[in-house]
């Protein structure tokens, strides 16, 4: 009798065990797939990107690239990070201080014609201020293209 008892407790330690792996292993997954990652566009030009879940790309909107539609909401222009330029599209209205030359943040998918579809536009604080994510990209193509001219 004293052998069923142990075993039992061994099977309901053991079933506990079994049940708290699966539910870590499933809030891990769902964490996973909500996570969205952050690109330059040096990294979306060198195929790093993703193209089956959004992500977020980051840099500076090129200089004479904003065209807007004739609808009123969709806005065409380029991110840039000095080194590379995707051309992305939103529907939507665009933050106040959203303007050329100036850092942006823009969530979506990229489409397998290279066009970022964005879902999301995030723009500058204030004169100084660029999302760091943004600002690290800048940072990472101008020590690139210094590697290829030196």
């Amino acid at each position: 009798m004293a052998m069923k008892s142990r075993h039992r407790k061994l099977a309901l330690i053991t079933l506990v065990v079994a049940i708290l792996g699966v539910a870590v292993a499933l809030v891990l997954n769902a964490f996973n797939s909500n996570l969205v990652f952050f690109f330059s566009p040096t990294q979306i030009a060198n195929g790093e990107a993703p193209t089956s879940r959004a992500f977020r790309l980051g840099g500076l909107v090129e200089e004479g690239s904003l065209k807007r539609q004739a609808d009123g909401l969709t806005v065409n222009f380029v991110v840039t990070d000095t080194a590379k330029s995707i051309p992305v599209t939103y529907t939507g209205i665009l933050p106040d201080l959203f303007k050329e030359g100036k850092g942006v943040v823009a969530e979506g998918k990229l489409g397998s014609d290279g066009l970022f579809t964005a879902t999301q536009v995030l723009a500058k604080h204030d004169e100084n201020y660029m999302p760091p994510e943004a600002a690290h990209a800048l940072e990472q193509a101008a020590k690139a293209q210094q590697t290829v001219v030196e």
